[in-house]
């Protein structure tokens, strides 16, 4: 009888260990041997469950979109009475805004995207982010015409912003943690509750 194949299971093990190592070192300099070390595995054993570096690497970009999403909807499920969804999340994200570093894993993604493997991997996850923000934001404002649809869609691009000015901010020491919290909780308000033009 054959064994089962545990081969996403491993994955799903080692990604976040690859996905730190990443976001550490950056693309270039991250080895294999260095992440087999990291998940203390052997190289060939992390061959075995991706053909190659690249494929680490895109595994550990989605890996940062599931670890936000997961623990954003875990949020959602939450009552808070009298808090939006989105307004919720912009709470969240105020004090919790790049505590798992994973943010640093996408600003060296953003130096590859001459690779289009990485440049789809990242545009594939910036849009997944963006609709599920701009939802929680339509959902806010409870407007459902097209206009209103077209302006949250606008205003989320606006709070993706928002969140890559804190990260460069806490990344290069020029905001503190108080007025990076005030950033995004402040800034991320008004754009929640104002109107493109």
């Amino acid at each position: 009888m054959p064994r089962p194949d545990q081969t996403s299971e491993k994955r799903e093990q080692l990604v976040p260990i690859v996905a730190r190592a990443f976001a550490e070192l950056g693309y270039r300099r991250t080895t294999t041997a260095e992440l087999a070390r990291r998940c203390e595995v052997r190289e060939n054993i992390l061959y075995r469950l991706w053909p190659d570096k690249k494929a680490m690497f895109v595994a550990a970009i989605e890996y940062v979109y599931q670890v936000s999403t997961q623990l954003w909807q875990k949020l959602l499920q939450s009552d808070e009475p009298g808090a939006s969804s989105a307004e919720r999340l912009l709470d969240y994200e105020a004090k919790h805004h790049g505590e798992l570093g994973l943010h640093r894993l996408i600003f060296a993604g953003l130096s590859e995207t001459d690779d289009p493997v990485i440049h789809d991997a990242l545009q594939a996850m910036y849009g997944r982010f963006h609709r599920f923000i701009a939802r929680q934001i339509a959902d806010h404002r409870d407007d459902t015409s097209a206009a209103g649809r077209k302006d949250a869609e606008v205003t989320a691009w606006a709070i993706v912003g928002l969140g890559t000015v804190a990260a460069i901010g806490r990344e290069l020491g020029l905001i503190k943690a108080t007025g990076r919290k005030r950033l995004v909780a402040d800034v991320g308000k008004f754009l929640l509750e104002g109107k493109a033009r």
